[in-house]
């Protein structure tokens, strides 16, 4: 069995020389470095940047099979309104919204925190909401191996409202399906029940 560590170890060196670069951008866009607000802000800047990409050095595999079991169980498993926090691969600005992952177990089970842990590991990592879908969709259809695997990820991207097109309204969805979910039965059935409030 795999194993899952959530801490916040930095690397001295990197965050040193992380540190450097970001001083030197600090300085290029005209900030007095020396000002009290802004004297520790490369360092907190280097740490929070390992955090936000530290999913390249996770493997999400590992944590889907930490926490595989074996049941009997042929009915759908939906888990929505998973938060996510990315940082988008062109501008290094923030998106976020939510991922809606369903699956229908073939044999095996799994812990429903990995899946949110899952989409963690892929978030933390400089993306494109695009491949965000496509990493997820396949790590858990690729690991558990299920009769069917669904994403649908809605998102909101820093770029395009602090930025470019200024459209602070707007959302991105993007979705995959695979095995079971390919029948359009199965898909608005899952489609349903993340769009309705069953409380």
């Amino acid at each position: 069995m795999g194993s899952y560590k959530n801490t916040e170890d930095y690397n001295t060196e990197t965050t040193e020389n992380l540190a450097t670069n970001y001083l030197e951008i600090l300085k290029g866009v005209g900030e007095d470095v020396e000002r009290e607000g802004i004297v520790r802000t490369p360092e907190r800047a280097a740490k929070a940047m390992q955090f936000l990409t530290s999913g390249h050095c996770q493997d999400p595999a590992k944590i889907l099979k930490a926490a595989m079991f074996a049941e009997d169980y042929n009915d759908m498993v939906v888990v929505k309104d998973i938060e996510l926090y990315s940082l988008c691969e062109h501008h290094i600005l923030p998106f976020f919204g939510k991922a809606h992952i369903a699956y229908i177990p073939n044999g095996h089970i799994v812990g429903l925190s990995k899946i949110p842990r899952v989409v963690d590991v892929f978030a933390r990592r400089l993306q494109v909401q695009e491949r965000l879908t496509h990493d997820i969709l396949e790590c858990i259809n690729n690991t558990l191996q299920p009769k069917g695997v669904a994403v649908v990820i809605e998102a909101s991207h820093m770029c395009m409202m602090m930025r470019g097109v200024q459209k602070q309204n707007s959302v991105t969805t993007t979705s995959g399906f695979r095995g079971q979910f390919e029948k359009i039965e199965t898909r608005n059935e899952f489609l349903k029940l993340i769009t309705s409030d069953l409380s």
